[in-house]
């Protein structure tokens, strides 16, 4: 008797992953039939060409393209291990290798052709770089997210905590601009002032930055220390307005550790990581920790919200976004630096479409994958934070079927 039940059970179970199967092969069949394609990318593994003067770079955590497609990033020299600088000792204890300036800029085929940043007159240098954004005149903004310095740090040739994570009081409570040679140009903010989410004339750990061409309007999102979306002038750091989740007043209270089985947090978690306004007038947030985007009007009027593998814990998924390059910015690009993947959304639906990527050290794949942008040509640039340490260029090969939900690394095809 046990035995048939046995039998049975078994033949039940082989019935329901067979049809679970074909099910899946029918919503497959569907998506194809009914044409839904996407934007397709192989990576460029030869992008960039090797740094001169034997230089490294740390913690990647910003990445834009200007209107000549040059690509601009910024990292965290203060994050290298002794080992990786050798040659910054004096005397040098071998050739290589030298801290590379914070800031720098890649042409088209990936060369080197400008450099600088770090402390300077009439300015505070961030703790902790954080962000960087080329705006539509060719000015260049810088974040940061730096507590105060740790003194074992410190003595170990360090400039900076390395996350936001790192004890003691936010240190980077100001962002800073730019032109393209580095010349200084404005500062809103200022070191160690913040008094919080409600405070018009103080950041708190910015992350990123995005300035609207039709309004001149600097929209920050303001980030590891505050709760919030905030803007400015772009050429008088003048304060315009501020608005928190759900375009709520900012309420910095602690509410604990992101539960995804909770009720919705009615506040966003930090870090606010990404602010990023589209074509058609919609600011894209991106609340990191509670992994979800939300979308607002230009006043913070709340529009609509999305959670992107919400089960996620710890860093989060929501890391940054840019958009496709086509007039109607049809397509969301979203880094996810838990699960090591860049996720193709619909910019419509916000729904996730395909996504590619996987944990690893390889061209292709992500350890942290942390910022994102777009050049005109569509191609995706990324950089990774924490001992990923680079940036990589992802060709963009045209439209294509969807597939795979997952496509796995891009590499090239023969």
């Amino acid at each position: 008797m046990k035995r048939h039940l046995y039998v049975a059970s078994a033949t039940l179970a082989l019935v329901a992953a067979l049809a679970a199967g074909s099910e899946l092969l029918e919503k497959r069949a569907a998506v194809e039939a009914a044409g839904m394609q996407a934007p397709m990318f192989e990576v460029d593994p030869m992008w960039p060409r090797p740094l001169p003067n034997h230089w490294v770079i740390g913690m990647t955590i910003g990445v834009s393209a200007d209107a000549q497609d040059n690509i601009w990033i910024i990292h965290r020299g203060g994050s290298l291990e002794a080992k990786e600088v050798y040659a910054n000792d004096t005397p040098p204890r071998a050739d290589c290798c030298v801290t590379a300036p914070p800031v720098l800029e890649f042409d088209k085929a990936g060369n080197l052709i400008g450099h600088w940043g770090g402390p300077g007159k009439g300015y505070n240098w961030p703790n902790s770089n954080h962000g960087i954004t080329v705006d539509y005149k060719g000015n260049v903004w810088i974040g940061g997210n730096g507590r105060a310095v740790d003194p074992k740090m410190q003595e170990n040739g360090a400039t900076a905590a390395p996350e936001a994570s790192q004890p003691g009081a936010f240190a980077d409570n100001q962002i800073l601009k730019f032109t393209q040679d580095g010349k200084f140009l404005l500062q809103i903010g200022h070191p160690f002032k913040s008094q919080g989410s409600n405070d018009v004339d103080n950041l708190k750990g910015p992350a990123k930055m995005f300035v609207d061409p039709k309004t001149n309007e600097l929209y920050v999102a303001d980030g590891y220390g505050n709760k919030r979306v905030i803007v400015f002038d772009a050429d008088t750091g003048k304060y315009k307005r501020h608005w928190g989740a759900y375009g709520h007043k900012p309420d910095d209270t602690d509410f604990g550790n992101y539960n995804p089985d909770a009720a919705v947090d009615q506040q966003f978690r930090n870090p606010v990581h990404c602010a990023q306004l589209s074509n058609d007038n919609l600011l894209y947030v991106c609340d990191r920790s509670n992994d979800r985007i939300q979308v607002f009007k230009p006043d913070g009027t709340f529009v609509k919200e999305q959670f992107i593998e919400k089960r996620t814990l710890g860093d989060g998924s929501v890391w940054d976004i840019a958009f496709s390059k086509d007039p109607e910015q049809k397509y969301i690009y979203l880094a996810d630096g838990a699960n090591e993947k860049i996720h193709i959304l619909s910019r419509d639906t916000l729904q996730v479409l395909t996504s590619f990527g996987d944990g690893g050290r390889q061209p292709g794949q992500f350890y942290a994958v942390h910022s994102i942008a777009t050049d005109s040509k569509g191609n995706i640039f990324t950089t990774e934070t924490y001992r990923g340490q680079r940036v990589q260029k992802f060709v963009y090969k045209g439209m294509g079927p969807i597939t795979k939900e997952d496509q796995g690394v891009l590499w090239p095809k023969k």
